[in-house]
C-alpha cells in the first residue's frame, strides 16, 4: 500500500491543463470498434488499471488491436460476427463497466465465455445485467441466485426486448444496447430517468439506428449497418478527471484554471449545474463535436460558495462526483443535502460511508444517510490520516481537501488512483503556482 501526502498550498491554482482521456468513452471504443467493419484509430486512448482490463478481454476475444503508440491504438474491425470462444477465463479486473458491457457482447455470441474479476468488483449487483440478458435469450450462469460475479455466459441467437430499468444506470442500459446488436429484433430501454448517453452516440457514429422515442426511452433497431465511417476517433478529456480540478480551482482563493478538450456530454456535467447553484460561475470555450460527443475548454475561478440540494434526475448526472461534491460541501455556506443516491453504496467503495468517515477525519460535520448526505459548512478542515479505500475518486477527493486542510493531509492506498488518473500527484503540483 502506498501513501501520498499534500500540505495546503500557499499559491493559487494557475494554468491550462488536459486532463487524461475519458474512461466511460475508451472501455466502448475498445469494444465497439473491433465490431464494425474497417480500420480505425483510437487517439488520446486513456491508458489506466481498468481500461487494461477491457482492452486485454478483447484481445482474449479475437479482436484485433494493436499499440501505435503511448495514447494510439489502431484497429482493425472485423465486424459484428468477428470474435472467438476465449481460451481463459476474461479478467475484468476491477472494472464493473468492462464486465457489465462485455456480459451484453458476450451475451450474442454462440460460445462460452466466462467473466470474472476482482473480490471488490465480485461484491458489485450484477443481477440487474443478468435478468435483462436471461429475457433476451442467453444462458447466464452466476454466484449467490445470479447476483454476483462471475458470470458463465453462453449467447445464441437473442431477441430484442422493451425492458424497463428499475433504476437509471448507464451501465446497465448499454449491457442491454450491446447485446440488442446482436438481436433478431428492435430492443427497446425506458430508464426511470436519464443516464449518461455515451454508448447511444458511439453507437449512432458507427452506424446504428437509435432512436429517443422519449428523455427516458430509446430504441435500437436490429440488423443495422455496422462500420467505421470516420477512421478517427479521439477521446476527449474525462470530466469526471476535471472534477477535482474545477473544485479545487473553485476552493483555493485567487485561482483560475482552464481545463482544455474536456468532455461535456449533458449526462455528465449534473456537477456543473450544481456547483453554478452554489455561486460557481463558468466559461465554456472553443466549442464542438467529435464523433457525437460534446467538447470544450472550461473555464473556472475561485468562488464563493453556498449550499445547495442534489437529488432526483440530477443524481445519475453526477453519480462519479459525489465525492468531489463532498469536498465542495464542506466549504459552502450552509446545510448540503444529498439524497436518492443509493447507488453511492455499490460503486468501487460504499461512497456514502466511506466519504463520511474519512472527511470526518478532517473535521467535516457530516451526517448519513441510506441515500446521500448532509454536510453543514463552511469548516476550516484540518490534516489528517486517511485511507482511499481502494476507490480512486476518494483518494483524488481527499487529496483536493488537503489542499485546504490545516497541517499534512496522508491518504492510504494511494495506487489505486491509477485506474483513471496515473499521474494526478504529478499534475496538481504543477497548477500550484
Amino acid at each position: 500500500m502506498t501513501e501520498f501526502s499534500i500540505s495546503p498550498t500557499p499559491h493559487p491554482l494557475r494554468g491550462a491543463l488536459r486532463v487524461p482521456a475519458d474512461k466511460s468513452i475508451t472501455h466502448r471504443a475498445l469494444m465497439l470498434l473491433p465490431l464494425a467493419a474497417g480500420e480505425s484509430y483510437i487517439e488520446n486512448y486513456l491508458d489506466s488499471e481498468t481500461t487494461r482490463a477491457t482492452l486485454n478481454c478483447m484481445r482474449a476475444l479475437g479482436a484485433d488491436i494493436i499499440k501505435v503508440d503511448a495514447h494510439t491504438l489502431r484497429v482493425n474491425g472485423r465486424g459484428l460476427h468477428s470474435l472467438q470462444e476465449p481460451r481463459d477465463v476474461l479478467n475484468c479486473r476491477g472494472s464493473g463497466t468492462t464486465m457489465r458491457l462485455l456480459a451484453g457482447i458476450c451475451a450474442g455470441q454462440y460460445f462460452l465465455s466466462v467473466l470474472d474479476g476482482t473480490p471488490a468488483l465480485k461484491r458489485r449487483p450484477m443481477g440487474r445485467i443478468i435478468e435483462p440478458l436471461k429475457q433476451m435469450g442467453a444462458t447466464i450462469l452466476a454466484r449467490d441466485n445470479d447476483r454476483f460475479a462471475p458470470l458463465v455466459l453462453r449467447g445464441g441467437t437473442l431477441r430484442g426486448i422493451e425492458y424497463g430499468m428499475p433504476m437509471a444506470s448507464a451501465q446497465v442500459k448499454s449491457a442491454i444496447l450491446l447485446a440488442g446488436l446482436f438481436a433478431d429484433t428492435p430492443t427497446t430501454v425506458h430508464e426511470p430517468a436519464p443516464s449518461r448517453d455515451h454508448t447511444e452516440r458511439m453507437l449512432r457514429a458507427l452506424g446504428i439506428t437509435i432512436t429517443n422515442l422519449s428523455p427516458t426511452a430509446i430504441r435500437l433497431e436490429a440488423n443495422s449497418k455496422f462500420e467505421i465511417r470516420n477512421s478517427k476517433f479521439e477521446i476527449p478529456g474525462d470530466f469526471s478527471s476535471a472534477a477535482f480540478f474545477i473544485v479545487a480551482a473553485l476552493l483555493v482563493k485567487h485561482s483560475q484554471l482552464v481545463l482544455e478538450n474536456v468532455g461535456l456530454n449533458p449526462g455528465r456535467t449534473g456537477l456543473l449545474d450544481a456547483l453554478t447553484r452554489m455561486g460557481a460561475k463558468f466559461v465554456v470555450e472553443n466549442q464542438r463535436e467529435e464523433n457525437g460527443e460534446p467538447i470544450g475548454d472550461l473555464v473556472v475561478a475561485s468562488a464563493d460558495l453556498r449550499a445547495t440540494q442534489a437529488r432526483g434526475d440530477e443524481i445519475p448526472r453526477m453519480i462519479d462526483e459525489f465525492p468531489i461534491f463532498a469536498i465542495a460541501a464542506t466549504q459552502a455556506h450552509g446545510e448540503t443535502r444529498v439524497r436518492d443516491a443509493q447507488e453511492l453504496r455499490i460503486k468501487e467503495s460504499d461512497r456514502v460511508a466511506t466519504v463520511a468517515q474519512e472527511l470526518r477525519k478532517m473535521g467535516a460535520q457530516i451526517e448519513e444517510h441510506d441515500d446521500g448526505f448532509t454536510i453543514v459548512g463552511p469548516t476550516r478542515l484540518r490534516g489528517a490520516r486517511v485511507n482511499a479505500h481502494n476507490d480512486h475518486r476518494l483518494a483524488m477527493s481527499l487529496a483536493v481537501a488537503g489542499l485546504l486542510a490545516e497541517g499534512e493531509t496522508v491518504i492510504e492506498g494511494w495506487e489505486c488512483v491509477a485506474d483513471s488518473f496515473p499521474h494526478f500527484a504529478e499534475m496538481l503540483s504543477n497548477v500550484q503556482r
